[in-house]
């Protein structure tokens, strides 16, 4: 059984990339509870300063949606919000397998 990536970028402020890290390495700890999730790694790029990267393996797609109305969620992206000044879906995915992810 396939999961559902994501590959997403956001843009942050001038000097916010570390502000942004630390929120997504929030949601992340968050969702360690979420069996459904499987990875929820966060990256940065040495030539990008403003940006953050994040890479999600969910189960399905709608465990993923759900995880957006959660109350933790939606705190920070409360938080997030005045720092971000563009997202982009750089992908979304379908992971077959591999070393880190359990493929049914």
């Amino acid at each position: 059984m396939s999961k559902f990536s994501l590959f997403g970028k956001f843009s942050v402020k001038e000097g916010e990339r570390d502000t942004m890290v630390n929120i997504l390495l929030e949601a992340a700890r968050s969702m360690e509870t979420l069996p459904e999730c499987e990875v929820y790694i966060i990256h940065v790029s040495e030539e990008d300063p403003n940006s953050v990267y994040v890479y999600e393996v969910w189960s399905h797609e709608q465990a993923h949606q759900a995880s957006l109305a959660l109350e933790s969620t939606q705190l920070l992206i409360q938080r997030a919000k005045p720092i971000i000044t563009g997202m982009e879906r750089i992908s979304t995915l379908t992971a077959m397998g591999g070393k880190g992810i359990s493929v049914n």
